[in-house]
């Protein structure tokens, strides 16, 4: 990450504490990264030498231009705020500032927006898509759609699965999450199959190379080397197109995992197990997803329906 001379210290100071005593994924560094980055280039136009000297008023300033000039929407600005409250946190029980500028900034009001959720009927034409003739790595294909909506995994989750994670006779999925937290998620017939035919079939192939490229991942390249998050994205836009289907991503699978849980009757702290949410408040939007099967609940068991 590039950052200012008078800054590039404390940032790195703070960038180290994220990754070893917090333990945050690689991907969220990144945000962070991204949103510091934004910061400093900020401070430099404003002439802000040291952050000794930043105010305030400077990160408020940045927080409206990052609506005014990059017309960015509540929900990002909100994460560009949660950047600044742990960078200047961090500054503050460190001893680089005095007091804490960001302290008394106020969160930008935003909307929930109710997740993409994909039907069954969609998800079975998606899931379907990968065949013979759309390539020669459709078993891979094949089980990592399986493996992302049977358990609800994310596009880095099911990229960094690795073979010992995954068991075929108990039946689960040991994932690591967010923060390096593992949860076990139980996996169905159908994406055990997918998996299993792949491991026999497929991967033997794809890990030939015999010099620990795969870093024993369960998921391998053309190249024998662990897939990359933006492999997973193109993978799942290309089979959604084959289906018919546009604007499909990865985080849908995940949504459609959840959300057809709860229709089909879960509890929603099993799902929240599932997803590997630490707070239920973000598993919770999946009940607005289906009015109609919260109305059939009431309707089924309270007293004055």
């Amino acid at each position: 990450m590039e950052t200012i001379c008078p800054f590039a210290k404390p940032v790195r100071e703070f960038l180290s504490y994220l990754r070893v005593e917090a333990g945050l994924a690689a991907a969220t560094l990144e945000a962070y990264g991204r949103d510091l980055d934004d910061l400093l280039c900020d401070l430099r136009k404003r002439k802000i030498a040291s952050v000794k000297n930043i105010k305030p008023q400077h990160l408020a300033d940045h927080l409206r231009s990052l609506h005014r000039d990059r017309d960015l929407q509540p929900i990002s600005i909100a994460r560009h705020l949660a950047t600044l409250r742990v960078f200047c946190r961090f500054l503050f029980a460190n001893g680089h500032i005095k007091n804490d500028p960001a302290r008394l900034l106020e969160r930008p009001t935003c909307w929930k927006r109710l997740p993409g959720v994909l039907s069954p009927k969609q998800l079975k034409k998606i899931l379907a898509a990968p065949s013979p003739e759309h390539g020669r790595l459709w078993m891979r294909d094949k089980a990592m759609l399986e493996l992302m909506y049977g358990a609800g995994l994310r596009a880095s989750e099911v990229a960094d699965l690795k073979l010992n994670e995954y068991n075929a006779t108990l039946r689960v999925l040991i994932v690591t999450g967010k923060g390096n937290k593992q949860r076990m998620v139980p996996i169905g017939k159908p994406a055990r199959d997918a998996a299993d035919e792949y491991l026999a079939e497929q991967r033997p192939n794809l890990a030939r190379f015999g010099d620990r490229r795969d870093k024993d991942r369960l998921l391998l390249s053309n190249t024998g080397r662990p897939l990359e998050r933006v492999a997973v994205w193109q993978i799942v836009r290309r089979n959604a197109q084959l289906a018919g289907l546009t604007d499909v991503h990865p985080h849908m699978l995940r949504h459609s995992f959840a959300t057809h849980l709860l229709i089909g009757g879960a509890d929603l702290r099993m799902v929240q197990e599932f997803l590997g949410h630490a707070d239920i408040a973000t598993t919770q939007i999946y009940t607005h997803v289906d009015r109609s099967h919260l109305k059939a609940v009431v309707k089924k068991y309270h007293p004055r329906p």
